[in-house]
């Protein structure tokens, strides 16, 4: 805990890929409180380009939600002293002269086929990982630039800025990139310096993105217009926290990284282990795992799982179809269900975009000859089924790729709150699941925001038992002997 005695507040806007959020935490030695102020939908629009309906974020509006947010932190707050913000990865705003060119496209658009092609014409797979150490995913921003290359609109920019760099630079006037984020667009190098050489090779502008801001720096106060708007003190400043969203939900799980892998589990569910060294082994290419930029320097080594995505289309279906489908309900129903058809691959692509993800889900049933759930609690079923599995696997090659000798499973995120989901994990790996915080991404903004301004101190260990003080998990036992293959890969070696 740190030695100091002041009190203040931060505030943490906290932008998910479906829903956003302002959060007041009240900070002191031996104090920690969370609180939401302002939750808002963040809801993708279609708009028809002359060619066709392209899926885009509605970043201003996301910005005016955000701001009204921190108005009522200001209101609620006697010393708010600074503001974090994060965000999802890889997606980013075209800029000229400082104005905005278009609304961000949304990485589910389907655009970027075209530029994954143009990019492995250049530089193959392998090289990739070699130079970026980053898996496979079509919308990684290399990609999606090269789509804008390939359209001409790169042409039209001189600067670019990924989702929570734009919300700062609306903020306070000031352009960088903070490195955790940087380190998901597939452009740095794994020296963590811009591959300028690669985007040369590319074609693509070597300054389009600002230079590199550490994870903690100050950006700088409020512009006066802001502050005046939003009814805040001018001398309010905006710290650069880890801002991809999972970088900040990782830096405040309670976990001892030595022995613990994590699921930080949203609309994606991101599987790894925290090293301090990047792992570019051909087996971890093989198994599409990432070295993405924590804070303090750490490495995220995951593999992402479709997440919570799933479930969340499949309610909209129902909806779209007149049920009026409650997840609660449906998880419940599920919990009865006894499993009658097997795991479906969670990582097929034809689950990424927005749809019917009910009929997609039979489709890939229907297709190897198998059993399709036949009911919506057998549907619900077999996705949180499908998704504990894939978790498990997930945490399996990590801990053989890291050689992290894995004793325990830290799910964290709105999925914390899926009892089901963490029971069948823990089922699954066969090992225990600590369940919670549910706002780590939350937590982790407000913490590194806290210690810049010199609330708290100490290293991500200290800020993790902060976290486990006041948020302590749910734990999950496994109920059978499900995860052998887990305990031999542990302490297994890197491969």
């Amino acid at each position: 805990m740190s030695r100091s005695t002041r009190s203040a507040q931060v505030a943490a806007i906290d932008l998910g890929a479906t829903s956003g959020r302002v959060m007041l935490a009240d900070v002191s030695q031996g104090r920690l409180e969370l609180e939401q102020v302002a939750r808002f939908a963040n809801d993708p629009v279609h708009v028809w380009n002359g060619r066709r309906s392209a899926l885009h974020w509605d970043v201003p509006g996301l910005f005016r939600a955000a701001s009204a947010g921190l108005a009522e932190a200001a209101r609620q707050s006697d010393d708010l002293v600074g503001i974090g913000v994060d965000s999802w990865a890889v997606d980013y705003a075209l800029l000229r002269d400082g104005r905005m060119l278009g609304l961000p496209h949304h990485y589910r658009d389907d655009r970027t086929a075209a530029g994954v092609d143009a990019v492995h014409a250049e530089l193959g797979p392998v090289d990739l990982y070699l130079r970026n150490g980053l898996q496979f995913l079509p919308f990684t921003t290399v990609y999606q630039l090269a789509a804008e290359k390939a359209d001409g609109l790169l042409d039209q920019a001189d600067n670019a800025l990924l989702i929570p760099d734009l919300i700062t630079y609306w903020l306070t006037g000031r352009r960088g990139t903070e490195r955790t984020n940087a380190s998901t667009t597939g452009l740095l190098a794994v020296n963590g310096q811009w591959d300028t050489a690669m985007m040369e090779r590319l074609g693509l502008p070597v300054g389009l993105f600002p230079e590199i801001v550490e994870t903690g720096s100050d950006q700088g106060p409020l512009l006066a217009e802001v502050a005046e708007r939003l009814g805040l003190s001018s001398s309010t400043r905006v710290t650069a926290v880890a801002s991809h969203d999972t970088a900040s939900a990782v830096a405040a799980i309670p976990m001892d990284p030595a022995r613990a892998a994590y699921i930080s589990c949203g609309t994606w569910g991101l599987v790894g282990v925290e090293l301090t060294e990047p792992v570019l082994s051909r087996d971890g290419w093989k198994a599409n795992f990432t070295n993405e930029v924590g804070a303090d320097g750490r490495i995220r080594y995951l593999h992402n799982v479709m997440g919570l995505w799933l479930l969340s289309e499949t309610v909209r279906q129902y909806q779209r179809e007149g049920y009026r489908a409650d997840l609660g309900e449906l998880l419940a129903q599920a919990a009865e269900v006894t499993p009658t058809v097997d795991v479906f691959d969670t990582d097929d692509a034809r689950f990424l975009p927005p749809g019917d993800m009910p009929a997609r889900i039979r489709g890939w049933y229907d297709e190897r000859g198998m059993r399709p759930p036949m009911t919506r609690a057998e549907m619900v079923r077999a996705i949180v089924e499908s998704l504990a599995s894939a978790f498990a696997d997930g945490v399996e090659k990590a801990a053989a790729l890291s050689g992290i000798p894995v004793e325990t499973v830290h799910l964290v995120g709105g999925g914390s709150q899926n009892r089901l989901l963490c029971q069948l994990t823990a089922d699954r790996v066969g090992l225990p699941v600590q369940a919670g915080p549910v706002e780590a991404t939350a937590l982790g903004n407000v913490l590194l925001t806290a210690r810049a301004h010199e609330l708290i101190d100490g290293d991500l260990e200290a800020m993790r038992t902060i976290v486990a003080d006041r948020f302590p998990p749910q734990h999950y036992a496994p109920r059978r002997s499900r995860g052998t293959r887990a305990r031999a890969a542990v302490g297994a070696g890197k491969a």
